[in-house]
């Protein structure tokens, strides 16, 4: 007989919460012992060493002529969309994080968003060829939880008809399309380091490049526009890297490759358990690529599981497990591009099909088994509850 679920009065799965995510560091005094401290006794805290030394090691990592630090992604990406030139139309997709389109506007492109994949959830290279108009300029595309985008695909239309293409590549350390590092691919592609990546250096991001020119526009518009004589090229930002990050980047890179394989294995784990419950359907991901598993999401299918993706968050967090609703609402149904929405009535099937059904569960590179096994548990006896589950949270509405 399996127990109740704790939102029937059964006893929650875990006694402290568990989160969506939980950095994986590297040991405390190993980063203090001798970089930090050295930090504070020159009083070089930005634009010293340890930021080119970051700068090289991933390059070399990603196999890249230039790795470019940023202070976020999402600046990153705006100096990359303002130097490769990006006007007038660019293709999109909607089921993203909104920092992909944002910068966009920014730099007074307009998106054109198209729909993804049924399978992958990735931007679909059918749905871009079929939006491209003489006014198209770009397709941007996402790697999205860290599973390759179609990139060969995407590289042969953006040749074909004249297009700039770049990654938003901000799940995608530890991602391999066709056993390559994502990084070297489109005109750019750009990480995040934020503390919900594999990759971690507290925020930050970093631009992959083999255009020599864009790598210098980033270089010069992380600093004012400033290439270092005051008199500004461009209206740029202050986009850089402090020296901490750089460190803890550094050292996170080190570990990159054992907790990428880690986090495929829990990754693999909650597939066998979950794939066993009827209604719970996951990501699907070539043979050949890697996904970093930056999330682990599924859809829920109310007909076959007996709830719906929300009334699971729920009984989840009874139990306490956090969840995230990536990405619900897809972008071009957010408030800030409502006047767009006209142009998008029944046009993005698949994404608007996606997004309410999908839910993102905890994982973390550390994760051990005892968690794992909780949380499928706690799946697995909400499941067999369902029709009492349903009512209760119909009932307290």
């Amino acid at each position: 007989m399996i127990d109740k679920p704790a939102i029937l009065g059964g006893t929650p799965i875990f006694n402290k919460f568990i989160p969506l995510v939980q950095p994986t560091l590297p040991p405390y005094d190993e980063v203090l012992a001798q970089q930090v401290a050295e930090l504070f006794q020159t009083g070089m805290l930005t634009k010293g060493r340890y930021l080119r030394e970051f700068e090289a090691r991933v390059a070399d990592y990603l196999g890249v002529k230039h790795a470019v630090a940023v202070s976020s992604c999402t600046l990153g990406l705006l100096l990359t969309y303002h130097g490769l030139g990006l006007k007038d139309k660019v293709i999109v997709p909607s089921f993203t994080f909104m920092a992909t389109v944002h910068p966009l506007l920014w730099v007074g492109a307009e998106p054109v968003f198209v729909d993804i994949d049924p399978y992958t959830w990735n931007i679909d290279p059918q749905r871009v060829e079929a939006a491209i108009t003489e006014r198209t300029t770009a397709i941007v595309a996402v790697h999205n939880f860290g599973n390759p985008a179609p990139v060969a695909e995407l590289e042969a239309i953006a040749h074909r008809y004249g297009l700039k293409l770049v990654f938003d590549a901000a799940h995608g350390f530890g991602s391999l399309y066709r056993g390559r590092p994502v990084g070297g691919f489109g005109d750019a592609e750009i990480f995040s380091l934020s503390p919900t990546k594999l990759l971690v250096a507290g925020e930050g991001g970093i631009v992959a490049t083999n255009n020599d020119d864009l790598a210098e526009h980033i270089r010069v518009g992380r600093e004012y526009g400033n290439p270092g004589d005051y008199d500004s090229r461009f209206p740029g930002l202050n986009a850089r890297l402090p020296e901490f990050n750089a460190i803890l980047g550094l050292r996170s890179l080190e570990m990159l490759e054992e907790n990428t394989l880690r986090r495929n294995r829990v990754a693999a784990a909650f597939r066998e358990r979950l794939g066993q419950i009827p209604g719970l359907t996951f990501q699907r991901v070539h043979p050949e690529d890697r996904s970093s598993y930056k999330d682990f999401s599924m859809l829920v299918d109310e007909t076959a599981f007996g709830l719906t993706r929300d009334e699971l968050a729920l009984a989840l967090r009874a139990e306490n497990i956090d969840t995230r609703k990536y990405y619900d609402p897809p972008v071009h149904a957010h408030k800030a591009y409502s006047h767009f929405s006209e142009l998008y009535h029944d046009t993005l099937p698949v994404t608007e099909s996606v997004a309410p059904r999908s839910i993102s569960l905890p994982i973390w590179s550390h994760m051990d088994e005892t968690t794992v096994d909780g949380i499928c548990t706690a799946i697995e006896r909400i499941h067999a509850y369902a029709d009492e589950v349903k009512a209760t949270l119909k009932g307290a509405k």
